[in-house]
């Protein structure tokens, strides 16, 4: 595919190894579990830039794992916090889908459309935005603001669209967005949002898949099924193993280092070709 046409069907890749692609997907699962997240904005770079996908091919891959991931880790995370603890909070769920699940649709139908040397630009871009609001979320105090509900109700519809499209594009869950946002917006506390912010990105990433399975592209992953579900099952694995991990390592020390790692990621996406 060349820089200067629009985005096209992609072939399948060459054939990689069940370990190396297992390996893979792992390293990711276990950054991503360190902090608490699926490690989908990880993987998207690598997808690119190790397994040589495309911008859309490795967005609908990513998007596929990343599914895949929040399928597994919703149970595990409402046997933590209590569904009916986060059953009381549905008013912040539905309040953000009301705006992501139109994000997500409209974020997948602008990817499918953008050229691919502008796609690569603006992955580079929204990885810039995943390193600061990691920072912003692990290693900063984010404090409610003190919104009227006549405020909160559309600047949550707004920021639900803007996050779904984000995470459409990327292939993400977008909780590296979604949960900074429910603490400022609703006044949860980090572990609730966690919960609720899976709730929101189940249905905002299905919309999303729903939109790519539309376009030829969505073709690149039947080609790469045995490659998807490997990796995915590393992902789930290396993201049950971060989880036991998380803590070990001082966010001080933990979390700049995986900011470097996107912005220098988003670095080589952005001059890639």
């Amino acid at each position: 595919m060349t820089t200067d046409q629009p985005q096209s069907l992609c072939l399948p890749r060459p054939t990689h190894s069940a370990p190396v692609l297992f390996g893979a997907g792992a390293a990711i699962g276990v950054l991503g579990g360190m902090i608490g997240l699926g490690g989908a904005e990880f993987r998207l770079p690598l997808l690119i830039g190790l397994f040589g996908f495309a911008a859309l091919s490795a967005v609908i891959l990513n998007k596929a794992m990343s599914l895949v991931v929040v399928l597994v880790a919703l149970p595990a995370r409402l046997a933590a916090v209590p569904a009916a603890e986060i059953a009381t909070r549905w008013p912040v769920a539905v309040n953000l889908l009301a705006g992501s699940l139109l994000g997500a649709w409209a974020g997948a139908s602008w990817a499918v459309r953008m050229r691919s040397a502008t796609l690569y630009r603006v992955l580079a871009a929204l990885m810039v935005l995943m390193a600061v609001a990691l920072v912003v979320t692990h290693i900063t105090t984010v404090d409610a603001l003190a919104l009227p509900l006549g405020a909160r109700i559309p600047a949550g519809v707004a920021a639900g669209f803007g996050i779904g499209a984000v995470a459409a594009i990327m292939g993400v869950a977008g909780g590296e967005l979604l949960i900074p946002t429910i603490v400022l917006l609703f006044g949860e506390d980090i572990k609730t949002a966690g919960s609720l912010s899976l709730l929101v990105s189940l249905p905002t990433m299905l919309v999303a898949f729903a939109r790519y399975s539309r376009d030829g592209s969505f073709a690149v992953l039947g080609a790469n099924l045995r490659f998807t579900a490997v990796m995915a099952a590393g992902s789930v694995t290396g993201a049950v193993l971060g989880g036991l991990l998380l803590g070990v390592f001082p966010d001080l020390v933990l979390i700049p280092a995986l900011a470097v790692i996107l912005l220098v990621s988003a670095v080589k996406v952005a001059r890639h070709t």
